[in-house]
């Protein structure tokens, strides 16, 4: 999908040599120090590559986008910069792994399996089921486009001042916020709708207005282009989360391509000023997040009442070090994927008797995860539960290598990247063809792949938060229809 943005061949390209020349630096830096088969981590790199390259070339979806680079940062990137600069040493618990070069082998067949299960289902994808047109004309939802069109300042004003209540309320009264305990429980199951807020509803109408916006001016709006990196930097932080990239970065990848395909041309100026203000909004997300999270989760800090903690003389010289610690290995560590590989690959118990255990797992606030608990020693463990909800991931290819089978994981792998297909096509269908909603709703469905492990049964709930929040869509598409007939 890249190299259909034609503003951008020259660029894109200049890029891809770049970025080619670093990895295969990498590689080959990481090589020297591997301590199994050259031939297998070799294989590894050529195939976490390809998922990379595969998810910008001709014919990819937006989930094949996502999917790569969460992937290929997870678990190419992490291994290779571990075991070139750091020895080997993980930021995250690796379980009975022995670091022997058998068990890095074993490891990365797992993930190498498992990748080309995802390249087997985009390439049927692509020649069998579903790909962009080259181009869209118009508006699909002229009834919602057409009464934004008439309520234009009002409709900005109510989606402000929603995005402000919902994220102040939810600061002051902890109704969801990541790693903490459930505050405040509200009636009539309103806290679903918080959190369905705050994760991508609030998003999804950011990716509206500005389908709609551009369909009003034929141009691009810093304004309204700053309105959605807005609510995605106080969303954030109203969820204690470090992780405004995902949803903002999918809706700036959504807003490039929709510019392409609607033939809506822009000056490099106010891509730069978009790009500045992204990172200006992330990194100041980052550092206050850290700090509040530095506020809540210290032991020195007293709290002062619901939501809020104050810091005692003693501890700001321990919270300025650990705003420090949480930030610096954020762009490495955060992402989901080799440890779980890593620590599920050398579990001596694998077997479909784990698989089954795995799929019982309920909800629990007060309590951490079967895999905290059964295939690593996790630091979770001995933390209050009481006030904090903390858990390792897995990661969906380490999941489903729980029975030991690798002819499972592949297949699993082709299959669930059909159904993410599949997803993205229905998001393109009743969302109007709005590609920057896809591009969210794709962004959404890959994070979780990449996350996966956590009460997996419970799954359902996110899809059925992603088709409700569509049908929402389609709905108020039908009914501002009826009403503007």
């Amino acid at each position: 999908m890249l190299f259909r943005l034609q503003q951008f061949n020259k660029y894109s390209k200049t890029a891809f040599v770049f970025v080619t020349i670093v990895i295969c630096y990498l590689a080959l830096t990481a090589l020297s120090k591997y301590p199994g088969q050259a031939s297998i981590y070799i294989l590894f790199t050529v195939v976490s590559n390809t998922l990379l390259y595969a998810g910008f070339s001709k014919n990819a979806i937006f989930f094949d986008a996502f999917v790569g680079v969460f992937f290929w940062l997870g678990y190419w990137l992490k291994l290779t910069l571990r075991i070139a600069y750091f020895n080997g040493v993980f930021h995250e618990p690796i379980g009975h792994f022995d670091r022997s070069g058998l068990a890095y082998d074993q490891a990365l067949l797992v993930v190498i399996c498992g990748f080309l299960g995802l390249l087997l289902a985009r390439m049927v994808r692509s020649r069998f089921f579903f790909n962009y047109p080259n181009k869209i004309e118009g508006i699909v939802h002229w009834g919602l486009f057409r009464t934004y069109k008439n309520n234009r300042k009002a409709v900005l004003i109510l989606f402000v001042s929603l995005v402000f209540f919902i994220a102040i309320s939810n600061a002051v009264f902890g109704i969801y916020q990541k790693g903490s305990i459930t505050q405040t429980f509200l009636p009539f199951g309103l806290n679903g709708v918080y959190k369905w807020l705050l994760l991508f509803g609030s998003a999804s109408f950011s990716a509206l207005i500005l389908r709609f916006e551009f369909e009003i001016n034929k141009k691009t709006s810093l304004m309204v282009m700053l309105l959605s990196l807005f609510e995605g930097f106080i969303t954030n932080v109203s969820l204690l989360s470090r992780g405004m990239i995902l949803n903002t970065g999918a809706l700036l990848y959504g807003l490039l391509v929709s510019l392409n395909l609607n033939s809506i041309k822009s000056k490099f100026s106010f891509y730069l000023s978009t790009v500045l203000l992204f990172v200006i909004l992330f990194v100041g997300s980052v550092l206050t997040v850290n700090y509040l999270r530095t506020n809540v989760y210290l032991d020195e800090l007293k709290p002062a009442g619901v939501g809020t903690f104050i810091v005692n003389d003693q501890s700001k010289d321990i919270q300025s070090k650990n705003v420090q610690s949480m930030t610096t290995p954020l762009f490495i560590d955060r992402w989901v994927g080799m440890e779980g590989v890593m620590a599920v690959s050398s579990y001596p118990n694998l077997g479909w008797s784990l698989w089954k255990e795995a799929w019982k797992e309920t909800y629990n606030e007060n309590d951490t995860s079967f895999f905290d608990k059964n295939l690593i020693e996790s630091i979770y463990l001995d933390i209050d539960t009481s006030k904090h909800h903390f858990i390792s991931l897995p990661g969906i290819v380490a999941f489903f290598f729980y029975p030991g089978s690798f002819l499972f994981l592949f297949g699993s792998m082709f299959v669930l990247g059909g159904f993410a297909a599949a997803i993205e096509y229905c998001t393109y269908k009743l969302g109007g063809m709005n590609v920057i909603l896809c591009s969210l709703l794709a962004q959404v469905v890959a994070y979780r792949f990449a996350s996966f492990g956590y009460v997996p049964a419970q799954s359902y709930l996110l899809l059925g938060s992603l088709f409700l929040n569509l049908f929402i869509i389609y709905f108020a598409e039908k009914l501002t229809r009826f009403c503007n007939d």
